[in-house]
């Protein structure tokens, strides 16, 4: 079975998609670390996010894999090495939008996504995954929050992570990621027709999560 979810930077869709596979057994696939793992290449070897036709290129010949890791967060594998931490600094944070509304690499990484999400039973998030990547997933959801508690979520996993940053820059970088995540031209962030819609603004992680699996479960 694939479980989708969607939803805005911030809205709190990694940490109930890890703990939703977890409680299911499934397979987690964060598809966001996958753009970031490929922007992180890009900054790596000096190619400017402008120039679309290099990260293109960058796009087809790089290796990126995800591990689930039972001790930890998720392993992002980048060319052969682990960069689970290095793609969550706020340089990448910053520009990562930018690379992923690029439309060949979009199809480079849909298509990466799909051979990892047919592995087995998995739990995807990101931003088009019930719309695009898959469309016929058996569970989606769509996650969401308001700007102010999205805010204060990125703020706080940021500074758990010792990244020095000030809360009106993670404001500003998740407008900036809003507005170019639902206008982009390729696979604008939109709930899908069929997914079930969970406003986590007042409600606890465990609250979401039992959300989930109860829909997960109930319609088998």
């Amino acid at each position: 079975m694939i479980v989708a979810i969607d939803g805005p930077a911030g809205a709190g869709k990694s940490t109930v998609a890890k703990i939703l596979a977890k409680r299911l057994g499934f397979l987690y696939i964060d598809t966001g670390a996958m753009y970031r793992a490929l922007t992180l290449k890009a900054l790596e070897n000096n190619i400017d996010i402008s120039d679309e036709q290099r990260i293109n290129q960058l796009a087809l010949n790089t290796s990126i894999d995800l591990l689930n890791n039972p001790n930890g967060p998720l392993k992002v594998i980048l060319d052969g090495r682990d960069v689970s931490l290095d793609i969550r600094k706020p340089q990448i944070t910053q520009v990562v939008s930018d690379v992923s509304k690029i439309k060949e690499v979009r199809q480079v990484l849909v298509k990466l996504q799909r051979e990892l999400g047919q592995r087995g039973d998995c739990v995807l998030e990101g931003r088009d995954i019930g719309t695009v990547v898959f469309p016929d997933a058996q569970k989606k959801f769509f996650i969401d929050a308001s700007a102010q508690v999205r805010v204060n979520r990125r703020f706080k996993e940021l500074k758990g992570l010792n990244q020095d940053v000030a809360e009106n820059d993670v404001a500003k970088d998740l407008s900036n990621r809003d507005k170019i995540d639902s206008t982009r031209e390729i696979s604008p962030l939109r709930k899908a027709d069929d997914a079930i819609y969970i406003d986590t603004t007042n409600l606890s992680i465990e609250e979401v999560v039992e959300k989930m699996l109860e829909f997960c479960k109930v319609n088998g």
